[in-house]
């Protein structure tokens, strides 16, 4: 199953003309090559800063989001607001991908020959979203060692594998105000069952019904699956599903649930705001395996309902559009990311991680 390059024609019909191109500098941060995109642009009078993480997807290193992190700052700095507010993009390279390649099979799919495929994914995005909240933390000592600005706020865009990573910066960083998951999936036994469904595992095929001795099979182990439920969105709120393919439920939570879900909800998400895009002919990352949790949380957010006044949620779906980021959702990426920028106004100091 391996994975196209989902980058490959998203800039293409998305702009009236090509972005400029934004100069660039790379710093070496905690051992990771870290390149911040629009140092050069931001203007002597500008003190609060923004940045822009990008995270590539699978099978790519951050060379792939230079075009789209050069697009988004274009599209804010022709605005007015940003004279007040900054814009910077950040990229580096996703665990064991470009300059930090240490095993090209890790980086492959059961079907490719990786026995190890659930273990290798989740640990190298997980450990993703952790080297992008250390970056978070180091990143101001580097680009202003003069303490003359502030990074205020962060938005995380996230594509496939990014995309995944993404949502764990959401949930387990307070410092993320906003995240733009693209083709990326908060459910991750969802999309593993369904993945093992497809490649025909043993582990999936061999019981009756199919995939109920899944969970804690050598295809994906029992310490894999504690690790899944302290740090996967979707297990960390709702836990193991059962079946292994999580099903809609339209039912709202009991008064227990309830008084259970919200200090989760109010400490992973409380005020933010989030963008989901897939593609609706998605084979790899089908919008269905997380369709239960993003439902169960639109639910949650709806007028009048249980946390009404929780978090922005925009769930968007591209028909005939399949495991790629297209131009359409560059267009929605530039409108969400300038709404989040203008709706920040007078931002309080950054919230410290606790990760």
């Amino acid at each position: 199953m391996a994975a196209p390059n989902p980058m490959v024609g998203s800039m293409e019909g998305s702009l009236s003309s090509p972005a400029p191109p934004v100069p660039k500098k790379t710093f070496a941060i905690a051992g990771i090559v870290v390149t911040v995109y629009g140092l050069e642009e931001l203007s002597q009078s500008t003190k609060r800063i923004a940045c822009l993480w990008l995270l590539h997807p699978r099978l790519q290193n951050q060379e792939c989001m230079g075009p789209l992190a050069a697009a988004c700052l274009d599209n804010w700095n022709h605005k007015d607001e940003s004279q007040k507010l900054g814009l910077l993009a950040v990229t580096f390279d996703q665990r064991n991908h470009g300059t930090r390649e240490v095993d090209p099979r890790s980086n492959e799919a059961w079907r490719s020959g990786n026995e190890r495929h659930a273990q290798d994914m989740f640990s190298i995005y997980h450990g993703t979203s952790t080297d992008t909240s250390l970056l978070m933390t180091y990143l101001s000592s580097y680009i202003f060692p003069s303490s003359n600005r502030e990074i205020v706020s962060n938005l995380v865009l996230g594509v496939s594998l990014g995309g995944h990573a993404a949502w764990h910066c959401l949930f387990h960083d307070p410092r993320v105000s906003a995240a733009i998951i693209v083709i990326g999936c908060p459910d991750y036994i969802s999309l593993m069952s369904d993945r093992a469904r497809l490649s025909k595992l043993p582990s999936w095929t061999e019981t009756s019904p199919p995939g109920l001795h899944f969970l804690g099979s050598p295809d994906f182990p029992a310490g894999l699956l504690e690790a899944v439920k302290m740090y996967d969105p979707a297990a960390l709120l709702l836990g193991e599903p059962d079946p292994p393919v999580r099903e809609i439920n339209k039912e709202l939570p009991s008064v227990a649930e309830q008084a259970r879900l919200l200090p989760l909800l109010k400490r992973t998400v409380q005020g933010k705001r989030i963008l989901t895009m897939s593609g609706a002919a998605d084979k790899l990352v089908p919008y269905k395996c997380g369709q239960a949790f993003v439902d169960y949380l639109k639910r949650a957010v709806a007028p009048g309902s249980w946390f009404s006044e929780g978090f922005y949620l925009e769930d968007l779906q591209f028909d005939g559009v399949g495991h790629q980021m297209s131009p359409a959702m560059v267009e929605q990426t530039f409108q969400f990311v300038a709404d989040t920028l203008q709706q920040l106004g007078d931002i309080p100091a950054p919230i410290a991680s606790k990760i």
